[in-house]
């Protein structure tokens, strides 16, 4: 019987999925608060509202007559999207808003991870007071990371002795004033992500990923949601090792197993110190851009993972192809901090597909942009992100630039990332940290 799947959301990520899905036995719809013109163009339907209205959404679920939904974004998670869709009888990848928690409360996940002895855990206080806060900066002797404990769109983070100093981390907490905050020992070593899928029990891993927060080339400015990623051929990235990528995933059956009845993503995002994998946080979705580089390479149809998970069966064996894979982001002008958006985009996915040779393949993922008046608009989000899939990082890395080539006026790009420079520098600060 064909599948009718409602995906909630409209940024890359979710265009990532609509590209999961396209020619499965599914008749797709979306809905999102943006017109997304890549998931347009694959969905039977497209209804334009507020992804955490659980109650539109549910709505609009019932009219396409949905048997499975896909929840993309952390905010509709935690808005209960996931539960009034299970309440209406339509199954939802994706956890409800009480264990997507295990994200969108980052005091509980820490006190989670305690609790449950879970490893890679670091040595963390909460407060629900400023100048507490402020006063156990003070009074620590070692440098610290600054959470918000809610959600931030990843922009939320400071850290003391890299980003700040500790003045001016307790002049951004007072000038934010969160309710509840997390300060906890900073981990140095090398970022990298492993996205686990998860129902019934079953934890199926994706190729470890590493995302580059930062604003600008070289690693520097204020943090983002993410201007870009890359993947290698195999499991690990080039600066871990086989044992590091099980570690991580070790640290993922640990936690799966202490959430009990979970159902969706959880991506973890670790650190690779000189002692060992530690955990930096947990989200409870693919991430954004992580999902570009692992879907598009992921050879099990990913409808037959949201069926089994539907029908309370093991996941099936992931199989990727042995591609890596480069991701750069185009954002607009003044991004993170006063992006200029409105500008209207020349780029598409026929002209982003040239730029592949050979058995290579170059896409293009629209993002936070909004299709009307007969073009495509950026938004104050980022924009749209190209995807270069090849042989190796390196080559993956030419045809991204290829394709981002023609790329107008209006936006910018970190072109660094993939790079065969910043990925030895990677490489090197594992070996020094390692004594290597």
């Amino acid at each position: 019987m064909s599948e009718t799947v409602l995906l909630v959301g409209g940024g890359g990520r979710e265009h990532a999925i609509a590209r999961a899905l396209e020619g499965s036995d599914c008749d797709l719809y979306a809905c999102a608060g943006n017109r997304n013109p890549g998931i347009t163009r694959i969905a039977a339907g497209f209804e334009t509202l507020d992804a955490t209205n659980a109650s539109a959404v549910t709505t609009y679920a019932e009219e396409v007559g949905a048997t499975l939904a896909v929840v993309g974004p952390e905010a509709p998670l935690q808005a209960g999207v996931a539960d009034a869709l299970s309440e209406a009888g339509v199954f939802p990848f994706g956890p409800s808003a009480e264990a997507a928690r295990i994200e969108t409360d980052k005091a509980y996940q820490r006190r989670f991870m305690r609790e449950h002895d879970i490893s890679g855990c670091p040595e963390f206080e909460t407060f629900e007071s400023t100048e507490e806060a402020c006063e156990y900066i003070d009074s620590s002797t070692t440098d610290l990371a600054v959470k918000p404990a809610g959600l931030t769109g990843g922009k939320g983070v400071k850290v003391i002795g890299d980003q700040v100093t500790k003045e001016e981390a307790k002049a951004y907490l007072r000038e934010e004033e969160y309710e509840r905050i997390v300060l906890e020992e900073r981990f140095v070593g090398e970022e990298f992500t492993v996205q686990g899928l998860v129902a019934n029990g079953s934890l199926r891993v994706t190729p470890a990923v590493q995302d580059h927060k930062r604003a600008y080339e070289g690693d520097e400015g204020p943090n983002t949601g993410g201007m870009g990623s890359y993947s290698d051929a195999g499991l690990e990235l080039p600066f871990m090792t086989e044992d590091d990528y099980r570690d991580a995933v070790s640290i993922l059956d640990e936690t799966v197993a202490a959430l009990g009845d979970y159902t969706g993503v959880l991506y973890g995002q670790f650190m690779l110190t000189a002692d060992g994998v530690k955990v930096i946080e947990f989200n409870a979705r693919f991430g954004d851009p992580e999902a570009m580089n692992t879907l598009p390479v992921m050879n099990t149809d990913f409808l037959d993972v949201l069926v089994a998970a539907r029908e309370g069966e093991e996941l099936p064996q992931l199989s990727f192809a042995p591609r890596a894979t480069v991701c750069k982001y185009a954002v607009p002008e003044g991004y993170p901090v006063d992006p200029q958006g409105g500008t209207r985009i020349a780029v598409d996915e026929e002209s982003v597909a040239r730029a592949a040779t050979g058995n290579a393949e170059a896409a293009l993922f629209y993002a936070s942009v909004d299709e009307r008046d007969g073009g495509i608009y950026t938004t104050t989000s980022r924009a749209f992100a190209v995807v270069g899939i090849a042989e190796s990082i390196a080559q993956a890395e030419e045809i991204a630039e290829d394709a981002l080539s023609e790329v107008e006026e209006g936006v910018r790009i970190r072109h660094d990332i993939g790079t065969e420079d910043l990925v030895r520098s990677r490489i090197d600060h594992m070996s020094d940290l390692r004594g290597e």
